[in-house]
């Protein structure tokens, strides 16, 4: 079975390399990691190649410049693992953790999984929390169109399921709650209550910890839930005309 690794890459000099290596030492030979790159103005493209140097697994690739989710999804078409597994550029990877989501993905009906983390500062101290308890993670369409537990960074899914995720559309504005979502709809999604991350908040992070304006908000989910029944629709008429082909 072999894995993929996609990380959408800005700026992330500080904490790339601790990343990369709590990655790497847990991937095969014939595994990857992508890292998709829109930004190394902070001087990190010298570290970013003598990573690549030093071990084949790693592949840099020039990012499309359009936001944090393009990124991801540009990054996602890029990687031919069996499992694809979505990393932050700041975090750090539990020891265990492709050996307890490659498990998880025995059960042929899964076509994601998601783990817990603890949430730790920039200097991985504990907060207490993790992702599960402040998401009140768990599965179900309108429990994450209402509360969203889908963290990119804590997911991994089945290569099969890119061909109905990509493209996003352009009115999406969060990559992993769209992945997720419509991971629900192709199959099982299995929420893992082992803590297999190290979640790095700081000052620097993309995501935050805490939620938009109200109507804003109101205003991403109708557009989230307006997309996932557009692309349901698209695989019902894909089935249909298959069916109808002698």
């Amino acid at each position: 079975m072999k894995k993929s690794v996609i990380i959408a890459y800005y700026n992330g000099i500080k904490y790339i390399n601790e990343q990369v290596g709590s990655i790497l030492k847990q991937l095969d030979k014939g595994d990857e990691l992508i890292i998709s790159v829109d930004g190394w103005e902070d001087g990190s493209k010298e570290l970013l190649f003598k990573l690549r140097e030093n071990d084949s697994r790693i592949k840099i690739v020039a990012g499309p410049h359009q936001g944090v989710a393009k990124n991801f999804e540009q990054g996602l078409g890029y990687c031919n693992g069996d499992i694809i597994f979505i990393a932050d550029q700041d975090d750090v990877w539990e020891d265990n953790k492709v050996e307890k989501v490659c498990e998880a993905f025995e059960n042929p009906r899964v076509t994601a999984v998601v783990h817990n983390a603890m949430i730790v500062d920039e200097n991985l101290e504990d907060s207490g929390t993790t992702t599960f308890q402040w998401r009140e993670s768990k599965s179900g369409f309108w429990k994450n169109v209402k509360k969203n537990s889908y963290i990119g960074c804590c997911m991994a899914v089945k290569r099969g399921v890119l061909k109905s995720v990509l493209p996003i559309p352009e009115y999406i504005w969060i990559h992993d709650q769209w992945i997720g979502l419509l991971c629900e709809q192709l199959g099982k999604v299995i929420f893992l209550d082992d803590i297999l991350l190290k979640y790095r908040r700081h000052g620097n992070n993309v995501t935050g910890l805490n939620h938009g304006h109200a109507v804003a908000m109101l205003k991403k989910r109708i557009f989230m839930i307006f997309g996932i029944n557009q692309r349901v629709k698209e695989w019902k008429k894909e089935d249909a005309e298959n069916q109808t082909v002698l």
